[in-house]
């Protein structure tokens, strides 16, 4: 870029940090929705679903798989196909930068009765894929990468998905929720363990579609679907969204934000728990659950912070 094209941002710092704003929706949850209302029976209604590009990512696959989701500000409607009723007349899917959507995906898509092959843009086609490959040729899906392990990621459809017992290698909410979809398929029991608790969204959202996961200490275990019942869903607003502002306001003079409707999902918010250490000054108020979802709103002003030594067991949920 030459100087004459180039553009200067110029940053003051502020004084304050106060008000209320307005989170946007889970991008996690709004995945896990979308996912789980295609392949459900009914209609699914989500409201406050993320409008980003990797959530819309998702939907788009879907809609290729016959899928009719009507997505505007105020909702989003799912017109689920049943866990039988994805079709697909190109079986190339395009992820663009989303992970998360590909490598769910890729455990439902073993599933499927019709080959698929799942691509990206340039850089999502040169991220790790092979810690989902592994497990689902456990499970008897006949899916592969390249022997680099990136995408493009080929499957060959048409396979009696088997239950495994598997330990999670790394911790990874995106390798366990791929599991648990292949699962939804599987003959048996599929057993998963964790040393890590990873974040839960998966797990609470099956319960809203009527299949419930059952847990026993650091052990998920799925049973095979009969069917999933398409359902209501109130996304809340992304933790991960709101940090910054609670982080800004606790080392702001005169500051006070208030956060309504956001997601405190122990698995994902212990960042709270770190800055209260630190002697941060943070409140939650009308703590609830909603579809599922331990949701609050957040109240963080300034705060006189000391250094601490981080517990471990914090770090790996704390956003």
């Amino acid at each position: 870029m030459s100087s004459k094209d180039s553009i200067t941002f110029r940053i003051q710092p502020c004084y304050s940090v106060s008000g209320k704003p307005v989170i946007p929706g889970d991008k996690s949850i709004s995945h896990r929705a979308i996912i789980l209302a295609a392949i459900a029976d009914g209609n699914s209604k989500i409201n406050n679903f993320l409008q980003a590009d990797d959530t819309l990512a998702t939907i788009t696959v879907f809609k290729k798989m016959g899928v009719n989701i009507e997505n505007n500000v105020q909702n989003t409607i799912v017109r689920g196909v049943g866990l039988y009723g994805l079709y697909a007349e190109n079986p190339t899917f395009d992820f663009g930068n989303s992970g998360t959507s590909v490598r769910l995906l890729a455990g439902l898509l073993s599933s499927q009765k019709f080959n698929s092959k799942l691509v990206g843009d340039e850089s999502l086609m040169q991220r790790p894929m092979s810690r989902i490959i592994n497990p689902l040729q456990q499970m008897n899906a006949k899916i592969s990468c390249t022997t680099s392990g990136t995408l493009p990621i080929k499957i060959e459809g048409n396979q009696e998905i088997k239950s495994i017992d598997y330990k999670l290698p790394v911790i990874s909410a995106q390798l366990k929720s791929c599991l648990l979809l292949a699962g939804l398929y599987a003959e048996g029991t599929t057993k998963i363990f964790e040393d890590t608790q990873t974040r839960d969204h998966t797990e609470r959202m099956l319960s809203n579609f009527s299949h419930p996961v059952m847990k026993k200490s650091n052990q998920i275990f799925i049973k095979k679907a009969k069917r999933l019942i398409g359902c209501e869903i109130n996304v809340p607003g992304d933790f991960s969204s709101a940090a910054y502002f609670i982080v800004a306001a606790v080392i702001t003079p005169n500051s006070n934000i208030i956060l309504d409707n956001v997601g405190v999902n122990p698995t994902r918010s212990a960042m709270i728990k770190i800055l209260k250490l630190m002697g941060a000054n943070i409140e939650l108020k009308n703590e609830r659950v909603v579809s599922g979802e331990p949701v609050a709103t957040i109240c963080a002003k300034t705060s006189e912070l000391f250094g601490i030594d981080i517990p471990k067991e914090f770090v790996p949920v704390a956003i």
